[in-house]
């Protein structure tokens, strides 16, 4: 009895010529992105950005040779193996299976690749999350919509810039006060969420003096969009230092880093308009226009809100003086608006910052 064997499929001359050329494009790639300049489309201003970069050149290396090999065999076998007008109708093309050799070799290198991007990228990993670190500790608070900054002997929060020492370890802290926000810098290449009620720990050391920004990448409300206007200042040591000194001394009486929502009056004497003008800009602008009440962001124009005949009443239903004002500062409120306010904890604000943005918003006729 003659066995019935399958016909034997050769691969002709032209799979090979295709393959070479699949070879000497894979070849470019990889060559292209071992001397690609990454530093030089962004910069590299903190360690461990430079092993951050050579891993992402190492995958885009691969995910080249990859999509070459894939997208471009899929192209020579379409046209290749394309049905022909002579063919019989339901006619099954050539048949080719249980190839064990190359089964083995598209198990193994896979498995060689993903073992090799494991052992990169954990050791990156430990460097950002666990490696020990003794330099500067800074905590970084998310808020609807901006970031503060709180350092160690430093009272108070700090709402414009984060100030960093060139060349000296940092242990970033970051958390939320609101909903969940995303640190990122690019320059550094470190990027993690922020979360209320959980503290997320980035490691690394500034290299490049400069300014970089700091970007959400969650999405955190209606004015996410507007999270991206403050900056990283990588200074000398002095200059840092003596940034640190001047906050140090700017804040020596604020009596507590996060104050506590719900205490006792504020003494509103001797508010600060000015104070509270700047303050309004960077804590209340994001939520409420400096306009009549109708110009809703998303809470109410706060133009007149202490003597608006339209509007006798606030939000709560007190009566629009400057006691019941520093009471929602305070407390916060929770209504009919897409988003809470938040109270005087959330929001970062001491006594006499209430004190002044309640002056500023008297002055507003």
């Amino acid at each position: 009895m003659v066995e019935k064997r399958e016909p034997v499929v050769r691969l002709e001359r032209g799979f090979w010529i295709i393959t070479a050329v699949f070879a000497v494009l894979s070849i470019a790639a990889v060559a292209y992105w071992y001397y690609a300049p990454v530093s030089s489309w962004l910069p590299e201003a903190a360690r461990p950005a430079e092993e951050i970069d050579e891993l992402f050149k190492f995958m885009a290396a691969v995910a080249s040779v990859l999509f070459i090999a894939v997208f471009g065999y899929l192209l020579y076998f379409s046209f290749t193996f394309r049905a022909k007008k002579s063919d019989a109708a339901g006619a099954i093309g050539v048949q080719i299976h249980d190839h064990h050799g190359l089964e083995l070799w598209w198990t193994i290198i896979p498995a060689i690749l993903v073992i090799v991007l494991s052992a990169l990228s954990v050791k990156i990993w430990y460097q950002i999350q666990i490696q020990p670190n003794n330099g500067l500790v800074v905590e970084s608070i998310g808020h609807q919509w901006y970031y503060t900054f709180r350092y160690p002997q430093v009272h108070g929060e700090i709402t414009d810039a984060m100030h960093l020492p060139v060349n000296e370890p940092v242990t970033l802290n970051v958390t939320s006060a609101d909903v969940i926000h995303s640190f990122w810098v690019p320059a550094f290449r470190l990027k993690a969420d922020m979360v209320p009620g959980l503290i997320n720990t980035l490691r690394f050391t500034p290299t490049l003096p400069g300014t970089y920004k700091i970007i959400c990448t969650e999405f955190c409300g209606t004015q996410h969009a507007e999270m991206n206007q403050q900056i990283v200042v990588v200074e000398s040591k002095a200059k840092w230092e003596a940034w640190y000194h001047g906050w140090q001394q700017k804040n020596a009486n604020v009596s507590d880093a996060l104050p506590k929502a719900g205490g006792g009056a504020v003494a509103l004497a001797g508010g600060d308009p000015k104070a509270g003008q700047a303050l309004f800009a960077t804590k209340c602008s994001g939520c409420h226009a400096v306009g009549p009440f109708d110009q809703k962001i998303v809470g109410p124009g706060l133009k007149g809100i202490l003597d608006d005949p339209k509007h006798p009443n606030l939000v709560d239903g007190a009566p629009a003086n400057p006691a019941d004002v520093a009471k929602i500062l305070q407390n916060g409120y929770k209504g009919d608006y897409p988003v809470a306010m938040p109270n005087q904890t959330a929001n970062g604000l001491s006594d006499k910052d209430i004190a002044n943005l309640v002056a500023y918003l008297g002055s507003l006729k």
